[in-house]
């Protein structure tokens, strides 16, 4: 070949991989184009997995945790009393004995529930021993983080019947944050490796395909596999979940921007206006920050905004900030369900007049990005936020988020 031959292939070549370039990396919203008055499933765009992973990089980095060591030294609050909460519970006992099944089973409810309470809860403890660890440098706390570990990584091989898939996602998104901080922190950890092929071989592939059942759930499993392929440091499998954050994300929350309905997960099967009213518990008046289980209950709407904001966490501290693909949806989420749990009252046109329960402890990771990060003013989000400090754990995939993300800058 003649050298401007080469020199013209070479320009092809460029002009196809920049066209490539700004199709691939083009954010979800520039893939959405169909009529704002009927059904509509988000198109995911395609995303590229960081070039090279940050550790310790799930939920907290180690900037992060190093402000919050340096707070809680210094007595600062919250950092303080959230740090004294966190050590006086449960899950911080130097004397824990871990509860490892080889099978774990969940039904419907937790009934019945053979293994799904200690598991959920040995790898919060797991999880609130290395952030012990990493404040006090008291390495017996990393000893028995370790312990635990260890003993669920020598002995699990599944999770069965028909809460398995949330379980997994429950304990998946809990175990990477502990393993993270612990095999880039401390100075050993001689199984490591044998907990990576748990993570991989027993929670992955019940999580990474995601679900379409309840919103919450498939942001669980997301939130467990994004966490997980960042400890294996697995490129795909971290494409794949931050795809599947970015189909349902839309499809969990609604703007009016959406139009008359809101957008409909890939896959979902949802192809008419009762089938996507009946899937957002009958609800047919839609609103700014709507979630699709408001109208079942705030808990379980805690959870799915919870997960949204761990997985955002996550990437954000692993360069692929996701935070502003979603922060319309979020901070109204956040402001339209703090405003009625502060005790506004709920029209009619919301759920009949009537919301149960309450969100939980989980308003500080998405008020800490959205609010003190990126400057959103959020007045409901932050009384609710403030009010609920220190902000513990739910006993399932949620702990200590005051002490890691209250007002934290990194």
């Amino acid at each position: 070949m003649r050298t401007g031959s080469i020199g013209r292939g070479l320009g092809l070549a460029t002009a196809l991989a920049a066209l490539l370039t700004a199709v691939f990396m083009a954010p979800a919203s520039a893939n959405r184009a169909a009529p704002a008055d009927g059904p509509q499933a988000v198109k995911a765009a395609t995303v590229a997995a960081p070039a090279s992973f940050t550790h310790p990089g799930v939920l907290v980095s180690r900037p992060q945790l190093d402000f919050v060591r340096a707070k809680v030294q210094a007595g600062a609050q919250p950092w303080k009393s959230a740090y004294d909460q966190m050590l006086a519970s449960k899950y911080a006992s130097l004397t824990r004995t871990a509860k490892p099944r080889a099978i774990v089973e969940c039904g419907s409810y937790s009934n019945p529930n053979y293994g799904c309470t200690d598991e959920r809860e040995d790898a919060i403890a797991a999880y609130t021993l290395a952030l012990a660890w990493y404040i006090t440098q008291d390495s017996r706390y990393a000893q028995k983080s370790i312990e635990i570990m260890d003993a669920w990584s020598a002995v699990i091989q599944g999770h069965t019947n028909s809460n398995a898939p949330l379980q997994t996602g429950w304990a998946g998104s809990s175990w990477p944050r502990a393993a993270e901080i612990i095999k880039y922190t401390y100075s050993s950890w001689p199984n490591s490796g044998r907990f990576a092929t748990m993570l991989r071989n027993v929670y992955l592939p019940k999580v990474i395909n995601g679900s379409n059942s309840n919103g919450n759930w498939e942001l669980s499993m997301t939130e467990a596999a994004i966490g997980i392929a960042v400890f294996l440091e697995d490129r795909t499998a971290y494409d794949k979940a931050v795809t599947k954050f970015r189909g349902r994300v839309p499809a969990y929350i609604y703007i009016t921007a959406d139009g008359a309905l809101p957008k409909t997960a890939p896959g979902s099967g949802l192809d008419t206006r009762d089938e996507i009213i009946g899937y957002w518990q009958g609800q047919s008046t839609f609103m700014d920050g709507l979630s699709q289980e408001t109208c079942r209950d705030l808990t379980h709407t805690g959870y799915g905004i919870s997960a949204i904001s761990h997985i955002a966490e996550t990437s954000r501290i692993q360069g692929q900030d996701l935070y502003p693909e979603i922060a319309e949806r979020l901070r109204h989420a956040l402001g339209l369900h703090a405003k009625y749990q502060l005790g506004a009252a709920v029209p009619s046109t919301l759920c009949g007049g009537t919301l149960k329960d309450n969100l939980g402890p989980i308003t500080e990771v998405g008020f800490n990005a959205l609010h003190n990060r990126m400057g959103i003013a959020m007045t409901n989000t932050q009384t609710l936020t403030e009010q609920q400090r220190p902000a513990g754990s739910n006993n399932l995939f949620v702990a200590w988020e005051t002490l890691t993300h209250a007002n934290n800058p990194n």
